[in-house]
C-alpha cells in the first residue's frame, strides 16, 4: 500500500494518483509489492526534516527515510518519502517541463534510495539514474538527468 499526504500543502496541486503511479513504476521494475508513505510538503517543513534528521538547515527537493525494523513475518514496510512542492515547482520551470513530471522524478528517486540505491559514486549514480529513466519511461515521462543535488 503506498499511502499520500499533503503537509501545509495544498491538495490540489498535484493527483494522488500520479503520485502512486511514479512509485509503484519503481516497485513494479523490481517485481515488489513494498508500503511506503510519500508525503508532500511545502519548504518550511522538509528542511525541519532535514535539519532534524540529517543535521543540515537548508531546503531539499526530496528525502528518505528507510524502514530498518522489517518484520519478516509482516509485509514489507520500505519507508517514508518527503517531497518539496515549491522546490519541485521551481526545478520544472529550470528545466521546462511540467512540475507533474519533476514530482514524477523525485518520487522515483526517492523510492530507489528506499531500496538502498545511492548515487554517491559514478557507479551508483549510472545504475541509479538508469533505474529512474527506466521508471520514467514506464509512466511515459522523458527525462534523462535528475537536477537535485542536495537529497537524503
Amino acid at each position: 500500500m503506498i499511502e499520500i499526504y499533503f503537509r501545509k500543502i495544498g491538495r490540489n496541486k498535484t493527483k494522488k494518483s500520479s503520485i502512486r503511479k511514479a512509485a509503484q513504476s519503481v516497485l513494479d521494475i523490481f517485481s515488489r509489492s513494498d508500503s511506503l508513505t510519500i508525503m508532500v510538503v511545502n519548504d518550511q517543513y522538509i528542511q525541519e526534516l532535514n535539519s532534524q534528521y540529517r543535521h543540515m538547515d537548508a531546503v531539499t527537493d526530496v528525502l528518505s527515510f528507510p524502514n530498518e525494523e522489517n518484520d519478516p513475518m509482516q509485509p514489507s514496510y520500505l519507508g517514508d518519502i518527503a517531497i518539496s512542492y515549491p522546490v519541485a515547482e521551481k526545478q520544472a520551470a529550470v528545466a521546462g517541463h511540467p512540475v507533474e513530471n519533476e514530482i514524477s522524478l523525485l518520487i522515483v528517486h526517492g523510492v530507489l534510495h528506499l531500496l538502498g540505491y545511492d548515487h554517491h559514486t559514478s557507479e551508483g549514480k549510472s545504475e541509479m539514474w538508469a533505474l529512474q529513466e527506466k521508471a520514467l519511461r514506464s509512466l511515459g515521462i522523458t527525462m534523462t538527468s535528475y537536477s537535485g543535488d542536495n537529497d537524503g
